[in-house]
């Protein structure tokens, strides 16, 4: 994090989640499963006014954190909850125009956060045309696997790209909004955002665009 800018996305995968935009360019409401440092939550509620964002973190010490990394203090459109997004995502079914799944503990992806069923609960928690982002570790022995389960979960509307870093792959998939690379390639995602934003990701949305590729459902 840049203290001089501490809301600006300096991890590539991060632009790279951002990618919903593209697909859904004013989402009402936005939740995310793992807070760590707050990057997402901090460029979504300075750039995206009209949406309510409820970040959901298990580790009540990366909370702790939050003024350090200058998170900003709950208010009308922000809420940090201390819970298990995986039990939190059953709470809220056919309410999420967008659920970011960056969930992360010291021994990488926890399992409960990978697993069909809580992917089917993911689908399950989108509003119709809602749209689910996760980040994947691309090297994971087990990345076929997770990509295969989201696949199932979303019937096959999702698609891959692999971060530009290497280490990381994230996953657009969608529930009644088709996620197609044309889809991908929009441009009514400009219109919805402030210059400084747009400067920010634009590189990104190129590389999403040109990189993207579909999940195989059987």
């Amino acid at each position: 994090m840049r203290l001089d800018r501490p809301d600006e996305l300096q991890v590539d995968y991060t632009r790279t989640m951002m990618g919903f935009l593209l697909l859904q360019p004013q989402p009402r409401n936005i939740a995310l499963i793992g807070l760590g440092g707050g990057s997402l939550v901090k460029f979504c509620h300075r750039h995206l006014p009209g949406a309510r964002i409820t970040a959901v973190e298990i580790n009540p010490q990366v909370i702790a954190l939050r003024r350090q990394f200058q998170i900003p203090d709950d208010d009308a459109r922000l809420a940090v909850r201390a819970a298990d997004g995986g039990l939190w995502i059953r709470e809220v079914p056919g309410s999420l125009d967008v659920l970011l799944v960056d969930g992360f503990d010291a021994s990488g992806q926890p399992p409960a956060l990978c697993s069909g069923a809580f992917y089917e609960d993911c689908f399950r928690a989108l509003a119709p045309g809602g749209l689910l982002v996760a980040n994947l570790h691309h090297d994971h022995p087990e990345h076929p696997q997770f990509l295969e389960r989201i696949a199932q979960a979303f019937r096959g509307n999702a698609m891959q790209v692999v971060s530009r870093e290497k280490g990381n792959c994230v996953v657009f998939a969608g529930r009644r909004r088709p996620v197609t690379l044309q889809a991908l390639r929009g441009i009514a995602w400009a219109a919805a955002l402030p210059p400084a934003a747009q400067r920010e990701l634009r590189g990104e949305f190129a590389h999403i665009g040109w990189n993207a590729c579909a999940l195989t459902h059987p």
